[in-house]
């Protein structure tokens, strides 16, 4: 799974990309800082079933903190966009290019209006966070449409009846991590007639429009909320795009970039994403460091409860792609995997997964040999079509090969 951030240059992007993933990259007040694409990896995060289960447990392919799973998400920070991008205008065709992968998008904004259409600095108020979402989310989707409408000739030639239209877009259209579910979806809603060849001018274009929406969901991170303008700004946008099924999740990528610096590099700060910070020793903190804390407390933490940055990961995982996390284990009376370990692994799957779909997952040996699964709370048999809900510690129970 990956997350990409998308947004105009010079909104503080890189900055919730670094503080997302704690990576380094650099941050500079100018357009065009980034160059080349970060890629991280930053953590969803949600309760740990070791909490109600009365476990301690040994994760491997996560952490948990006080009670907390963090899971692993890929995350790609792609450089500012500007108007013309997907024509190629500032490099714009090379930076789209790198969201093909992504499962779904983070535009991020300057709410503060402190940035110019061209992404330079202004008096903060002047710029109009609602058309830089309205320009990015053009460039966007005329660059998603194009890519569709140079491959759909491939589909048309390859169009075979007797498989169906779905396989054979979800095929041509495999480059953009387009999947079988999104193409079935959207020709369902917009009842397009199966054969491709009928298909008119705006037909495609409609399909590809849709496809965007479907295959790459996207909300808005409406950064810099601790400047006085930003309030406004972000009630404007929330009115605009939550109707049109676009979340605006407010933040600041510098306090919460600030508050994991100073727990990482010093340990002056205990913070974990969580909504407040408390100072472990007030005497390592300089002037300067307090001075900072204080004003973090007053512009962003009493104002907004949290930075914010924690719920923009975890809204695109849990909100845009629909996720629930489980935990297989091999023993579902000791919770433990082969090796004795207790809930060592949290996996992020779609909502609506069978447990036979979990055994492919895990192994395709579990899932060609699957018999049923049990339900580690209740030790109730499930058979391969019970859907897997959050939270759920499940054994996959398989034939021995002879």
């Amino acid at each position: 799974m990956l997350i990409g951030l998308i947004g105009k240059t010079n909104v503080g992007k890189t900055a919730l990309y670094a503080s997302i993933t704690m990576a380094p990259a650099q941050i500079e007040n100018r357009p065009f800082t980034t160059i080349d694409p970060n890629v991280g990896v930053g953590y969803a995060k949600t309760l740990c079933a070791c909490k109600e289960l009365g476990v301690r447990d040994q994760p491997r392919n996560s952490l948990c903190i006080n009670g907390f799973r963090y899971i692993p998400v890929k995350v790609v920070d792609v450089a500012g966009l500007v108007p013309g991008a997907h024509e190629g205008r500032g490099l714009g065709n090379r930076f789209l290019d790198e969201l093909r992968r992504a499962d779904a998008l983070i535009h991020v904004v300057d709410a503060s209006g402190s940035t110019d259409p061209d992404g330079k600095p202004c008096e903060p108020g002047l710029g109009d966070p609602c058309s830089d979402v309205e320009f990015i989310e053009k460039e966007v989707s005329r660059w998603f449409v194009d890519v569709v409408k140079r491959n759909w000739p491939r589909a048309v030639k390859t169009y075979d009846p007797s498989k169906g239209l779905v396989d054979t877009l979800a095929t041509v259209l495999s480059g953009l991590s387009i999947e079988k579910r999104h193409v079935a979806e959207v020709l369902a809603t917009l009842g397009l007639a199966e054969n491709p060849r009928k298909w008119r001018e705006e037909d495609v274009e409609a399909f590809a429009l849709k496809l965007r929406r479907v295959a790459k969901p996207t909300l808005i991170a409406a950064n810099k909320v601790d400047l006085p303008t930003s309030p406004r700004n972000v009630e404007r946008l929330k009115k605009l795009y939550e109707p049109q099924g676009i979340p605006v999740v407010p933040c600041s990528a510098e306090a919460e970039l600030a508050l994991r610096r100073s727990s990482v590099l010093d340990n002056s700060v205990c913070h974990e994403g969580d909504p407040s910070f408390k100072v472990n020793d007030p005497t390592k903190l300089s002037s300067a460091q307090a001075k900072a804390l204080s004003l973090i407390e007053e512009r962003v933490l009493k104002p907004w409860g949290t930075t914010g940055v924690q719920e923009v990961l975890n809204t695109a995982c849990f909100n845009l792609l629909n996720l629930i996390v489980v935990y297989p284990v091999a023993d579902p009376t000791r919770l433990c995997d082969h090796e004795g370990r207790v809930l060592p692994d949290a996996l992020l799957i779609p909502k609506g997964t069978t447990v036979r779909q979990l055994a492919y997952r895990l192994h395709t040996k579990l899932g060609d040999h699957f018999i049923y699964a049990i339900d580690a709370r209740t030790k109730r048999r499930l058979g391969e079509d019970a859907e897997l809900g959050h939270g759920d510690v499940v054994s996959i129970v398989s034939a021995k090969r002879g």
